[in-house]
């Protein structure tokens, strides 16, 4: 059974940051690309970072580059997302995927608010 288990969302202030953590189980997690999305509301889900499956390749959006970084421990079956200098406009629940083909795998998410 796939399973990929987000934590490490919580309440936090603007300029304060917060390390989330996604655990994976059921599938071959180091031949599948990892990537983190969120999203506010019914908006659309925002893809935000993502790696290539041994490490060596991540990719950001442009509202977070030079804030978060994301990268896996293939060992640990676990990616991460370390998130700094957080604004209110991060405020948004953040869900891993993991992706090869056309097959997609999702987490169910972990909120995270940042107040001003």
């Amino acid at each position: 059974q796939v399973q990929l288990v987000e934590s490490g969302g919580g309440s936090v202030q603007a300029g304060d940051s917060l390390r989330l953590s996604c655990v994976a189980s059921g599938f071959t997690f180091k031949t599948y690309g990892m990537s983190w999305y969120r999203q506010v509301l019914t908006d659309k889900r925002e893809l935000v970072a993502a790696i290539s499956s041994n490490g060596n390749y991540a990719d950001y959006a442009d509202s977070v580059k030079g804030r978060f970084t994301i990268s896996r421990d293939n060992d640990e079956q676990k990616l991460y997302l370390d998130m700094t200098e957080l604004r209110p406009e991060d405020t948004a629940v953040y869900y891993c995927k993991a992706y090869q083909l056309a097959t997609n795998y999702w987490g169910r998410g972990t909120q995270v608010t940042v107040s001003s």
